[in-house]
């Protein structure tokens, strides 16, 4: 008997303790703090997500310009032979500029050779600035029409014409002019009338507007580190769309 007592005290010992070692091994992962970690993760890998996801704006193109030879093709109107300057000494740049219609174009002017790298400068600065331009093609697509080439807004430079009211060449005839938005900036007589009907609204100086140029401003300044004279500072008469080289 007592070595079945024995027998008995020791099974229920085992089983004791066996019942004991489980509930400790139960409680410990309870007792542990828990863990933030995975739900921080997924919620940074969220946000993540979402910023690559997101597009960013879209940069504009850079301002380019090229300057080429020019034919005497693509000048049938505008030059002939006894012109002050031959077409040979004259070149064709092709360049950036921002549109009313506030997207980027490219545009085409004739000017002499010794002067193309003053243009790129000027439509370099006025392109980086967003500065509107309305249309930059050569005067021939107006037949070398001077008055059909403003009444369209049409910025040009190179037109082997005489000067307004005079028999002497114009600084355009020696590929030394430009003039820019000429409705917005008109020829204005000393009276302060303008040959063109669309652009009387434009004929008082200092005004706002997109495309207008003003006494002082940065159309005029960024012309002037360059050399070029503004139309806008003569006396009497006011040639607001006006840029030459020297001045005249």
């Amino acid at each position: 008997m007592k070595r079945v007592a024995a027998m008995a005290f020791v099974v229920l010992a085992s089983v004791s303790c066996a019942e004991s070692g489980a509930g400790q091994q139960a409680a410990a992962p309870a007792d542990r703090p828990r863990s933030s970690t995975p739900v921080t993760a997924t919620a940074e890998q969220t946000a993540s997500d979402r910023s690559t996801a997101t597009p960013s704006p879209t940069a504009p193109p850079p301002f380019t310009s090229k300057v080429s030879r020019v034919s005497r093709d693509r000048l049938p109107y505008s030059w002939r032979p006894g012109c002050p300057v031959h077409y040979r000494d004259l070149r064709l740049v092709t360049l950036s500029y921002w549109g009313f219609d506030g997207k980027p174009h490219i545009g085409e002017l004739v000017v002499r050779k010794t002067v193309t790298g003053d243009i790129e400068k000027v439509f370099k600065k006025l392109y980086d600035r967003r500065w509107p331009i309305r249309k930059m093609k050569l005067v021939d697509a107006y037949k070398a029409d001077d008055y059909d080439s403003i009444d369209n807004d049409n910025t040009s430079a190179f037109n082997c014409r005489r000067a307004t009211g005079s028999s002497n060449w114009s600084n355009h005839a020696y590929g030394e002019a430009i003039d820019v938005n000429p409705l917005e900036n008109p020829y204005v007589t000393a009276s302060g009338s303008t040959a063109h009907r669309n652009a009387r609204k434009f004929t008082k100086r200092p005004m706002k507007g997109k495309g207008v140029i003003n006494p002082g401003d940065r159309v005029v300044k960024t012309f002037a580190e360059v050399g070029w004279e503004w139309g806008g500072y003569w006396s009497g008469a006011k040639d607001y769309q006006h840029f030459s080289k020297g001045g005249g």
